[in-house]
């Protein structure tokens, strides 16, 4: 496919993606994480990120000397999917190399991921695989969204 995205086949219902998509997704964080360059942190991140379209775009953190230039992986899948025309999503995975917690995004993270809704899943992983899912607006409770614009 075109851009880096990867269609699933067929696509699962809305919701959390079940069986070998599921399977899938949280391998291709795992992928991204091993593409990670983070000289300073040594804390390699990895996203995969699926569409509403039944997509998957992925992205790893990328560190930069000028610590505030950095990006993080939730970031990276998103604009990735951004820049090939998708804005509809339903599920992100995230994996780092933690033993004993769970992955986490960030706060500047979950406001991005908040910009598309608040109506996704979010799988938040171990380093042995394990994961727990968590709905966007439980990372973000009280959010401010684009639809807070129009209230003025």
């Amino acid at each position: 496919m075109e851009g880096g995205g990867q269609r699933l086949a067929p696509v699962a219902p809305p919701g959390q993606p079940q069986g070998e998509h599921l399977r899938l997704l949280l391998r291709r964080s795992q992928e991204a994480k091993n593409c990670a360059y983070c000289p300073y942190s040594r804390f390699p991140v990895g996203a995969a990120l699926l569409t509403a379209g039944g997509e998957i775009f992925s992205g790893c953190n990328v560190e930069n000397a000028c610590y505030s230039l950095g990006m993080c992986a939730e970031r990276a899948a998103i604009q990735k999917a951004i820049s090939e025309g998708h804005t509809s999503f339903r599920a992100m995975a995230i994996t780092s190399d933690m033993r004993d917690h769970f992955i986490t995004p960030c706060g500047a993270c979950r406001q991005v991921m908040r910009e598309f809704g608040t109506d996704w899943d979010v799988y938040l992983t171990k380093a042995d695989g394990t994961y727990i899912v968590k709905r966007l607006e439980e990372l973000l409770p009280l959010s401010f969204g684009p639809e807070d614009l129009k209230k003025v």
